[in-house]
């Protein structure tokens, strides 16, 4: 059985984000997203250990830019989900941490839209 060690809790998402890494550009489907990090829908997820700078934003709050590191991965369709790839926030701001909070709360009142 496998415990679940996440700080913070998890919310559905129905907005898309900008994912960089080096030469790679990926402009995505977040399926989850919380204050650790979120879950990028991708048929292309980077390599475990890579780090990336996140761009995401919802209709009332200005661009959240976060450095995340991948975490873990699902390459293709499986039972537990679509593929994509786990990512832990690891620079935030205080100010970024402010905006992802307001992100996070339209979200829970069905009142962003994909960008």
């Amino acid at each position: 059985m496998r415990t679940d060690n996440r700080k913070h809790a998890r919310f559905p998402s129905r907005l898309r984000c900008w994912c960089e890494s080096e030469n790679i550009t990926l402009y995505a489907k977040i399926a989850n997203l919380s204050e650790g990090g979120l879950f990028l829908q991708t048929h292309t997820p980077l390599a475990l250990g890579r780090r990336t700078l996140l761009r995401l934003s919802s209709g009332e709050v200005r661009e959240v830019m976060a450095e995340a590191t991948v975490v873990w991965s699902r390459p293709q369709r499986q039972d537990k989900g679509p593929p994509g790839m786990g990512l832990k926030f690891e620079v935030l701001d205080s100010g970024a941490l402010a905006l992802l909070r307001r992100i996070i709360s339209e979200e829970q009142r069905g009142t962003t839209f994909g960008n």
